[in-house]
């Protein structure tokens, strides 16, 4: 039996993810788009009993967030109904299935960091497909549902890697959202969470990002920083760079409960995007 099935190895969590199994000596197989289509039922029953893993960890999904608003449909299918494929497929052969969700199931109008059972009202498509993807994962008998957010890390495209390629082209001024606060957090620690939680037996919905809050602006400023860039950041407001879809304007996560779990907090923001930066250089 395999511990692990990773849905989304290709992309940046999917990654992650196996790389610190591989580093725990946990058995683990990853699958994209390419080898299982979540959204094909016989496809992912077939699979996951072939398989037989202990977890599965659904890190597959539509990301594009402003594309989502015109392409609902399609990222219905990935981030909400196909979900309910794995569901259905895990229940078959006792598996836990781990749903990555996301902040932006919420609207952002909070004062206050957000909680495990604060409602959900989804102010975009993609809030409202990673909304119904939940769904379809607590439908699974036993199932642990992962809310992250302003996620980053290798192989893949990110707000840093925007940032950090600007810079590169040799940008002297960048003009950065200031208005929207949320966590940034990075993949390879998110993927030692996830594995953490799992460890723990943990079940349900846990908040999962790395400590502390800033917003776009402040991410941008302190990566430019820790790359010892001279590049002049510039604070604007969301209305001044029309996106297709609304962003939440303060999305942060409270994280007591993985912190009860776990016995710990994950990393400083700022510390994560400095061990992500060192590890991007050396790869």
């Amino acid at each position: 039996m395999t511990d692990l099935l990773v849905t989304g190895s290709d992309g940046q969590l999917g990654r992650a993810l196996l790389a610190e199994a591989a580093a725990r000596g946990i058995s683990a197989e990853g699958h994209d788009a390419d080898t299982l289509d979540i959204r094909d039922a016989g496809a992912v029953r077939e699979m996951v009993g072939w398989i037989r893993p202990v977890a599965l960890i659904n890190a597959a999904a539509f990301t594009a967030v402003d594309d989502c608003e015109a392409r609902e449909d399609e990222a219905m299918a990935i981030n909400g109904t196909a979900v309910g494929n794995l569901a259905a497929a895990c229940d078959l052969t006792g598996t836990v299935l781990v749903q990555i969700s996301t902040d932006y199931v919420f609207s952002g109008e909070a004062d206050r960091p957000y909680r495990e059972d604060d409602s959900p009202a989804p102010i975009n498509a993609y809030g409202r497909t990673k909304l119904r993807g939940e769904e379809m994962a607590a439908s699974a008998r036993e199932h642990l549902i992962v809310r992250t957010a302003w996620l980053y890390g290798l192989g893949g495209r990110s707000f840093v890697e925007a940032i950090r390629r600007q810079i590169g082209a040799g940008a002297a001024r960048l003009q950065v959202v200031d208005d929207q606060r949320g966590s940034p957090t990075f993949a390879g620690d998110l993927a030692a969470a996830i594995l953490d939680l799992l460890d723990h037996g943990a079940r349900g919905i846990v908040h999962a990002v790395n400590a502390g809050s800033t917003t776009w602006f402040g991410f941008a400023r302190e990566i430019a920083a820790q790359l010892g860039a001279d590049v002049e950041v510039v604070p604007v407001r969301t209305g001044d760079v029309p996106r297709a879809a609304a962003r939440p304007p303060r999305s942060v996560l409270d994280t007591r409960r993985l912190e009860s779990l776990l016995g710990r907090s994950m990393p400083p923001w700022r510390d994560a995007l400095a061990r992500y930066l060192e590890a991007s250089c050396a790869s």
